[in-house]
Formats: C-alpha cells, sequence, structure tokens
C-alpha cells in the first residue's frame, strides 16, 4: 500500500466534458490560455510496510483511469522519476520511494469533430508537429466556442493515422498560447511524444522566446519577472499577480530583454521558464509596462504620451492597425522525444505585427 498522495496538480484539461456543465467563467481564460501546459503531476510516497513490486504495476494500482501502456510510456520518456531519477519499468518500489509522475492531460469525454482547416504546418514526422497558428484563432474548444478551432483542424489533420482508444484521434497539444496570439504550438502525435514533450514542460527544459510590443519604456535594459500568477480575486475573468510565498496563484518566472524603444512603446524579447496563464501580459502589466492592444490587461488604450492632438491621432491609428495583444510565440527548442535530437524553431512576425512596427519606427524616425 501507498501513503495518500502528498501532491497531484492539473493544468487545464486538454478537452471539455460532455457530462459536466461547462464553466462560463473558466472559459473566459481557456479560450484565451496563455500557454498552460497540458500535464498532470503526481507525488506518491510508499509506505514503510511497501513490499517490492515492480514500479509499472506499483502505479497502475494507483492512478485512475491509466493504462499500463501510458504508464510504461511516461518511465521510457523519464517522465517518472524514483528518488528523483528515472529509472526502468522493472525497478521494485521499496519502503518510502517517492514515485513522481508526470503525464499529459487524458482527453474528455466530449468528442471533437473534425473540421478540414488550413493548418501553417512548418515541420512534421511520424511523432510530432509544429504549426504557426494565427491570432484570432481558439487553441481548444470551449464554453462558446465548439467548433472552427485548432484543435477541430488538428482532428482532421491527424484522421489517418493509428487511432487510439475507441478509435477516437487525440489531437496531441501539450501546451497552448492565446486566441489572440500568433505563433509556435508543438503537437505531439503520440502518446509517447506527448508524454516525452509534457515532461520536458514540467521541468523547464523547453525554450520559449516571445516577442512584444509594451507601452513605455523598461527602465531596465533586461530583468526577470517573479511572482505568483493566479485568477483575479475582484475579477474572476482575469489573472492577476499574488506575492511569491503566498498560497495564492502558481510560481511565474519570465525573463525580458529590450530589443528596440520606439520612445512611447517598446519592442521587448520574453522568454518564459514557466508557463502560466496570461503569463507575459500578466508580468508586463505588473511593472508598469501592459502589451500594446491588450483589451484585457488595459493596452487598448493610450498609456503613455499625451492624449490629445496629432500623437493621439497617431496612436488611435496605430491601435487600429493592431486590435489585439501584440504578442507573438516566435521560437520553440526543445528535445526530439525519439531521436534526442535538440530541435529549434522560428517563425516569422505575422503582417499585423510588422505594419504596427513600421508605424512606430517612423513616429520614431520623426523624433530624431
Amino acid at each position: 500500500m501507498a501513503e495518500l498522495e502528498e501532491s497531484r496538480t492539473h493544468s487545464p484539461q486538454s478537452l471539455p466534458s460532455a457530462n459536466l456543465a461547462p464553466d462560463p467563467e473558466q472559459a473566459d481564460l481557456d479560450d484565451e490560455d496563455g500557454g498552460d501546459e497540458l500535464y498532470e503531476h503526481h507525488r506518491i510516497q510508499a509506505n514503510r510496510k511497501q513490499e517490492l513490486l515492480r514500479l509499472d504495476k506499483f502505479l497502475l494500482n494507483r492512478l485512475q483511469h491509466t493504462s499500463r501502456t501510458r504508464i510504461q510510456n511516461a518511465i521510457k520518456a523519464e517522465a517518472v522519476q524514483v528518488n528523483n531519477r528515472p529509472v526502468k519499468s522493472n525497478y521494485r518500489v521499496k519502503p518510502l520511494d517517492v514515485i513522481t509522475v508526470t503525464l499529459p492531460e487524458p482527453p474528455r469525454e466530449f468528442k471533437v469533430m473534425p473540421e478540414p482547416m488550413d493548418l501553417d504546418i512548418r515541420y512534421e514526422d511520424p511523432e510530432l508537429l509544429l504549426v504557426n497558428k494565427p491570432a484570432g484563432l481558439v487553441v481548444h474548444p470551449a464554453f462558446g466556442h465548439w467548433e472552427g478551432t485548432l484543435v477541430n483542424g488538428l482532428t482532421h489533420h491527424l484522421k489517418d493515422m493509428p487511432t487510439g482508444r475507441n478509435g477516437e484521434v487525440r489531437p496531441g497539444l501539450v501546451h497552448r498560447i492565446d486566441k489572440d496570439t500568433s505563433g509556435l504550438l508543438v503537437i505531439g502525435k503520440t502518446e509517447y511524444a506527448m508524454t516525452h514533450l509534457s515532461n520536458q514542460f514540467f521541468h523547464h527544459t523547453i525554450e520559449r522566446t516571445y516577442l512584444a510590443l509594451v507601452w513605455g519604456v523598461p527602465k531596465e535594459m533586461q530583468g526577470t519577472i517573479s511572482t505568483n500568477i493566479g485568477r483575479s480575486i475582484k475579477d474572476r475573468k482575469i489573472q492577476t499577480v499574488y506575492p511569491e510565498g503566498e498560497e495564492q496563484g502558481k510560481h511565474a518566472v519570465t525573463h525580458y530583454k529590450v530589443l528596440r524603444s520606439f520612445g512611447k512603446v517598446t519592442l521587448v524579447q520574453c522568454n518564459l521558464e514557466t508557463g502560466r496563464t496570461h503569463q507575459i501580459r500578466v508580468h508586463m502589466k505588473h511593472i508598469g509596462h501592459p502589451l500594446f492592444g491588450d483589451t484585457t490587461y488595459g493596452g487598448d488604450r493610450i498609456v503613455y504620451g499625451q492624449r490629445t492632438g496629432a500623437y493621439k491621432t497617431f496612436a488611435e491609428k496605430a491601435l487600429l492597425q493592431l486590435p489585439r495583444q501584440a504578442l507573438h510565440a516566435k521560437s520553440l527548442g526543445f528535445e526530439h522525444p525519439v531521436t534526442r535530437e535538440h530541435m529549434q524553431f522560428e517563425v516569422e512576425l505575422p503582417a499585423d505585427f510588422e505594419a504596427v512596427l513600421a508605424l512606430w519606427e517612423q513616429y520614431a524616425a520623426n523624433l530624431l
């Protein structure tokens, strides 16, 4: 027997359940999710009287709704560790062993309808694919968005693959980005690939670089923002910052670097160490520099500069040019689940982002 599971944490599940009434408040966040990794984490400690037992059998007895194949895939992907070390399936659990497990979230019961979609796929092999998501495309079906999502398109694209349980295709997203954020997403096409990628997200070894246009000019050319992030108590539809060490929210770390200042706005590079909902948007607002065009966090109005005259006219024109948050998931770097080769991918800025940068470049040039 094992002692009570000490912790079990979940990121948002990948698909809504047909048997549960959707929570509109949660959907407001999930529709525009800011990259929360889609995995579940378990920590189990064997008790003092634990008999020697194969690890896969031990876990099969303790993880509900998890098949032996799924567990063995996790062990192979080194997503199962005993006393902080990866082991083989035939490892025998001993008294007081601490076992940690990172698994991709299981699909919910709601069936996703495949939809033909012109996906911008930048790389694909038998294990995974990378897609360049345009702004405006919802990633997951959720309250108010049951059709026309990226998952609907992926389900259609993957329909000829060997199918999963009960013949259903499982689009293998292990992370996601906001509806109105553009850029790269990696998708695992097999259970093993999903598990391996989820494990990399959990251990923060995935390299993620974003470009953001923010209001104002940060005092420091580069820095690190480290806080907790969680739902706002005042407004459940948004996320907010909480002090580290408190119970509210989850630990979140963003590294930023100034690339170019245009006077009243600045192009910054952000690298995520963690992946919390709306993380970059919340963190940049927290240091006084909300993302340009961000309607949720106050960037859809003039934040820096006079709100009168020619500047007001120009700034409003720029906001109309990019009527969304100026955020782009530019690059991803990770270890291939099978070859273990380091893979690095980048995508160009979309046209609307380029256009608003051109406007601000012209504005900055006129100041000289």
